[in-house]
């Protein structure tokens, strides 16, 4: 993969292969952390193949990959006027800047506020962060004695955005992917696909084309899981009724297991507010373990959160990601927008979702799909929040304190709140091959085509 004369992205070529070769463990769901060095890649391809379930944890650090970037400081760049009125210096609550016709931070003082960087009139103090850091909502990822990250996985609640944010690629999802391909060729049981609404928004297809492109692919049988949504959305809606007529101040969705793994890791004055209402996901597993005894389910998403959930669900056997599924189509030399269309009708027993079943996949999508179900529209007062990042975190603290009642609620306060770990929603998710625009318009073209088959 990497020839002798090829040209290093790295220092040197030994080295590019070294990270490939650690790619290629960790495609395997092998975590790369203090593995032996000197194990070939068959000895770990039989491993792969002779494990009997997927290993914990999910993500693994490549440290070959890691640039070990500096700790995240505030910098004065050239464009600093030295100017008079000195608001920068000014400003810093520990007297770390020193001005002499320039500004200076000094690092031992500096406490990393940013006080300097917001009060510069010339924008000449910039931010130089580490990506995966910054982008964890939970300040789960930190740097061990060497330089490196490291995650937390007590804090870590799986919403994949270390992995999107990481210019190095450095941290990964360990597949799942031979574990699927080993249950397809062995032909044992039946091997069932479960593919979000937000897969259909990655591929350019109509309703029954991925379902022809993945039996083609190798499994027996394909659901949709927007069947589950409906599922789920009828359930939410029910529970929702109920919540509000016993006097609950609020409820929060259900279906993004990042959300809930984050409440009841870090904001658990709001986890009584949680709908007890399963995941979509779940729903659809159910139903397939129902329809085909003893079959094995696998889940096709873009989100790292629902491998995690899959680890604790009995009725999910393996999750995939879009990359993974990517990969299988690539191999297999299939096209999905080529393929003819597996028709769907309640005749032949096949269960067909609603337009609000497939827009789950958006933001607002599913506190939309639970107000379409309420029979009284007027007590409902939605919200959403489309993302954990650090802020969208602090809207969740103010949320819980409004329900502990540490802050008072007011009469526009929002009793139902959806909540999507991902901005844009599902389509967004860490593993998509698509930019969250361009899945937003094919998730669109999507549910408008099957909308002329059955609409809700």
């Amino acid at each position: 993969m990497v020839p002798r004369d090829a040209k290093p992205l790295r220092c040197c070529i030994f080295h590019d292969r070294e990270i490939i070769r650690m790619r290629t463990i960790a495609r395997m769901g092998i975590s790369v952390e203090n593995i032996d060095e000197e194990r070939t890649l068959a000895s770990f391809a039989k491993e792969a193949l002779e494990r009997k379930k997927p290993t914990w944890p999910m993500l693994t650090v490549l440290y070959e990959a890691c640039n070990a970037c500096v700790k995240t400081h505030y910098m004065v760049t050239n464009a600093c006027q030295g100017c008079d009125a000195r608001p920068c210096m000014m400003n810093c609550p520990k007297d770390a800047i020193h001005v002499n016709h320039h500004a200076h931070i000094d690092e031992k003082t500096c406490i990393n506020c940013g006080k300097c960087m917001e009060n510069c009139p010339y924008h000449a103090i910039i931010k130089i962060p580490v990506p995966c850091e910054e982008a964890c909502p939970v300040g789960a990822i930190s740097k061990d004695a060497e330089g490196h990250e490291k995650i937390d996985y007590h804090k870590c609640i799986f919403c994949g955005n270390c992995m999107r944010e990481c210019p190095f690629g450095a941290m990964m999802g360990k597949s799942q992917l031979v574990d699927v391909i080993k249950h397809i060729m062995t032909k044992e049981q039946k091997v069932v696909a479960l593919y979000a609404p937000a897969i259909a928004a990655q591929f350019k297809a109509v309703p029954g084309q991925l379902e022809s492109a993945l039996k083609k692919a190798g499994f027996d049988e394909v659901l949709e899981v927007a069947i589950g949504a409906d599922i789920c959305a009828d359930n939410e809606a029910r529970e929702f009724e109920e919540r509000m007529a016993r006097g609950d101040k609020m409820m929060t969705t259900s279906c993004c297991p990042a959300y809930v793994r984050a409440v009841r890791r870090h904001v658990p004055a709001l986890a009584e507010c949680i709908s007890e209402t399963k995941t979509p996901m779940h729903y659809t597993a159910e139903i397939a373990k129902k329809d085909f005894p003893n079959c094995t389910t696998v889940f096709i998403g873009p989100c790292l959160a629902k491998r995690r959930e899959g680890f604790d669900d009995e009725t999910v056997d393996y999750v995939l990601s879009t990359l993974d599924l990517e990969s299988l189509l690539i191999a297999k030399e299939i096209d999905v927008s080529k393929m003819p269309v597996e028709e769907k009708s309640q005749e032949n027993n096949k269960r067909i979702p609603t337009v609000s079943g497939r827009n789950f996949a958006r933001s607002g999508g599913v506190a939309e799909a639970v107000e379409i179900r309420l029979k009284d529209k007027s007590i409902l007062k939605k919200a959403k929040i489309n993302g954990l990042t650090k802020s969208g975190m602090k809207m969740l603290n103010a949320y819980g304190m409004m329900n502990s009642g540490k802050i008072p609620t007011k009469p526009d306060t929002p009793n139902l709140i959806e909540v999507m770990a991902c901005e844009g929603g599902c389509i967004g998710g860490p593993s998509i091959i698509k930019n969250v625009k361009e899945a937003e318009a094919q998730l669109e073209k999507y549910v408008e085509a099957g909308s002329q088959t059955k609409g809700a």
